[in-house]
């Protein structure tokens, strides 16, 4: 929806799929970088917006899209009305920036749809109690999307981008890559939590939690998209799915600190109540009464980690050493299959020794392992281990 032209292409295509006998609500994002240029705007006015009043600012980039796509759906001759978040009405908490959807009320979109026409949404957005507008933050219109199609009961939620659909891993780093067509819920929340941009997490969560059917599909471009469902009930699937990765990694390790209960709440509870998340973490054996500590952060939290564990150990743990570092990534396997299949985690590390790739961390779930690698072997291992699992076979589905 970046241009006129795309808007118009927007319209052609609803108007398609109601031709189809299809009852169709659309929800919106607003226009291209729209969103990027409000907030520089917000904060060129002020150091620290408002969360309140950044949201207000935000929130009106979906108005003009809704606003142009009724226009360009009314000169094709079809009916169509545009709600904002707070005309629908989608409630939601007073988190400003990234507030979670609490309830729907649908019936003014449903009596629309009984009566032909087609209601566009502004995605990203709701009101809370206090009828101040919230945001649900970046990616909130496919989480709009899910909880409207959810609330109405829809036979299925299409979320059209610029990508046709999910593949084995990112076309970029392996050109190979193939586009699946069909995963479940938890292989897409897996990937989507390991990196993969396709969805955002909050929308898989409410389309799982309600049993959406989603499919993600080109919006410039004809083609079936992968369809995320419940697992599959086939005999046989493949047991491995997709290859993701995650350069937004950092690690931080705390060398020499006493081996006795509590030390980690000590070393990890301030990095808590900072609200930095935590992902893999790691504690070797002891020596000689001492133990390493190693952990990851997103790669924008690493300097106000290491200065939080530098004051928490500065008293307990004197001796204690730390050491870090940003030029590290996560490589992850996953696969609904791997439940039932053994030696996966054999034929990743086979394959990644062969490289001369070292793992300095893992951590495992049913469906994924995950490894910690330097970010120089990343590409290489994302590709090798394409090759390993037989990813690009034609036989993939």
């Amino acid at each position: 929806m970046g241009s006129v032209e795309l808007v118009q292409a927007a319209a052609q295509r609803v108007a398609q799929t109601r031709a189809e006998g299809h009852r169709v609500l659309v929800v919106l994002s607003a226009m291209g970088d729209t969103t990027d240029r409000l907030v520089e705007l917000a904060h060129r006015v002020a150091a620290k917006p408002s969360p309140r009043e950044l949201d207000v600012l935000l929130t009106s980039g979906e108005q003009v899209s809704i606003a142009l796509l009724c226009m360009a759906l009314a000169e094709i001759d079809v009916p169509a009305r545009s709600y904002l978040g707070v005309q629908v009405p989608i409630h939601t908490d007073a988190r400003h920036g990234k507030a979670q959807i609490q309830r729907i009320e649908p019936q003014r979109l449903r009596a629309d749809l009984d009566a032909g026409l087609v209601p566009v949404v502004a995605g990203f957005q709701g009101v809370d109690d206090h009828n101040n507008l919230t945001s649900l933050g970046r990616g909130g219109s496919d989480t709009t999307a899910v909880a409207l199609a959810a609330a109405l009961d829809a036979d299925e939620c299409q979320i059209l981008s610029d990508v046709d659909g999910i593949y084995t891993t990112d076309p970029r780093v392996e050109p190979r890559a193939r586009r699946l067509e069909r995963v479940t819920f938890e292989e897409i929340l897996e990937l989507s939590s390991l990196g993969s941009r396709v969805l955002q997490r909050r929308a898989v969560e409410f389309a799982g939690k309600y049993n959406v059917p989603v499919r993600v599909m080109a919006a410039n471009s004809e083609g079936p998209g992968t369809l995320i469902s419940y697992e599959s009930q086939e005999l046989e699937g493949p047991v491995v799915s997709g290859i993701a990765f995650n350069r937004d990694e950092a690690e931080i390790t705390i060398v020499g600190v006493s081996d006795r209960p509590g030390i980690a709440h000590t070393i990890l509870r301030p990095v808590a109540d900072a609200r930095i998340e935590v992902d893999m973490i790691v504690l070797n054996a002891p020596r000689d009464g001492r133990v390493d500590f190693s952990f990851t952060v997103h790669r924008d939290d690493y300097d106000e980690t290491l200065e939080l564990v530098r004051a928490a150990i500065a008293e307990v743990e004197p001796d204690a050493s730390i050491v870090g570092s940003r030029e590290v990534a996560k490589i992850s396997v996953v696969g609904v299959g791997m439940r039932s299949h053994a030696g996966i985690a054999a034929r990743m590390f086979e394959c990644l020794a062969t490289e001369s790739i070292n793992v300095r961390m893992v951590a495992t779930s049913e469906i994924k392992i995950s490894v910690l690698v330097e970010e120089r072997y990343l590409e290489l291992g994302v590709r090798s281990l394409h090759d390993a699992f037989s990813l690009s076979s034609a036989t993939l589905t």
